[in-house]
Formats: C-alpha cells, structure tokens, sequence
C-alpha cells in the first residue's frame, strides 16, 4: 500500500467520525469493509509511517504534551499523530513545535491535546478490524507475520533502523533546553 492509499483510509475514517463513533472506532470500521490483504499492508504502512516518528525531538514534544512520556506512551502519540491526518503528520515530521498550532493545543485548555494525540487505540485498529474479518482473534498476528516474511521485511533491521535514526538525544527535565528545541510548545507546556 503506497502513502496516498493508506491517508486515503485515514482521511475515510476521519470523515465517519462522530462524537459517538471516535475515530479509532471509525478507522476499524473502514479497515473491517476491505479485503485481508489490504488490512496487512495498511498495517505494513502504518508501522513505516509510526517508525519515522520515532526520534527523540517528536518524542520531546509528546514529554512536554503528557507531562511525561514513557516509550509506550510514545507509541499512543505516534499513532494519535497518525490519526490526525496526513497534513498534520507531516507537519510534526517536518518540526514538532508545529504542534503548539493545533487548536487541541492552542486552545483554551492545552490539556486537550494530551487526549488528541495519546490514542493507543489506532495502534491496534488493523488487528482488530481483521479480526472482524475473520472471527479469529489470533489470525491477524500469524497472517501479519507471514505478509511480513513474504514482502522479506526483517523486523529487527527495521527496529535497529529507527533506533540509529532517532536524532540527537537530549535531557527532556532540562527546561532551558526544552524552550531552545521546542520554544513553543515549552512556553504552553512549561508553565509555573
């Protein structure tokens, strides 16, 4: 699945969200109408575009967002990332003190964005859609591994990959290094 097909899924479930249908709720649905195959590779892209957000100043800004982030903490905000749609992921991507912009963060109670970008619920939207599918609640596991194997993806060169493409490292408890990497999402987040 190539890049505009998967924002297209994305943008899909978007559009079906409602307050009573949250987004990663829309997203199975969506994932759940289309064919098994195409629920691995939406998975397969899913993972290269979560991994590429893998770097320690996106990692900063979700510290700064969650008062706190934990390594799977920073998976929930990858994918809440992802879940907003591709204008805004590449955005972060680009720089993520865009994120100060985003009217969850720049709104009046900032708080709001830890709810909009923390969903660990997208991670898992494809297993759960393709158990739907299936009926099986082990099937999307063992087909995910064997799509895998069959595209000749090796899991631990990807995972060696986005450890050695994370950036420069830095100390996220330094607030006068926080305000130099991310000047505005330190001045909503790093308040007295």
């Amino acid at each position: 699945m190539d890049n505009d097909e998967f924002w297209q899924l994305i943008d899909s479930a978007r559009a079906a969200t409602t307050p009573a249908v949250p987004f990663e709720r829309a997203l199975v649905d969506v994932l759940a109408a289309r064919p098994e195959a195409e629920i691995l590779r939406f998975k397969v892209c899913f993972v290269r575009l979560h991994d590429a957000l893998y770097r320690w100043d996106i990692w900063a800004a979700a510290y700064l967002i969650g008062g706190g982030c934990s390594d799977d903490s920073f998976m929930d905000f990858r994918a809440g990332v992802i879940a907003e749609g591709r204008a805004w992921y590449e955005k972060v991507l680009a720089g993520p003190d865009v994120i100060a912009e985003h009217p969850a963060a720049a709104g009046e109670n900032r708080f709001d964005a830890e709810d909009v970008f923390f969903n660990e619920d997208v991670n898992y939207a494809a297993s759960h859609a393709f158990e739907r599918r299936t009926g099986d609640r082990d099937a999307f596991h063992r087909a995910y591994e064997l799509h895998l194997a069959d595209q000749g993806i090796d899991r631990i060169k990807v995972f060696a990959e986005r450890r050695a493409g994370m950036g420069e490292s830095f100390d996220f408890d330094d607030d006068a290094e926080m305000h130099r990497r991310l000047p505005r999402l330190a001045a909503l987040y790093l308040v007295d």
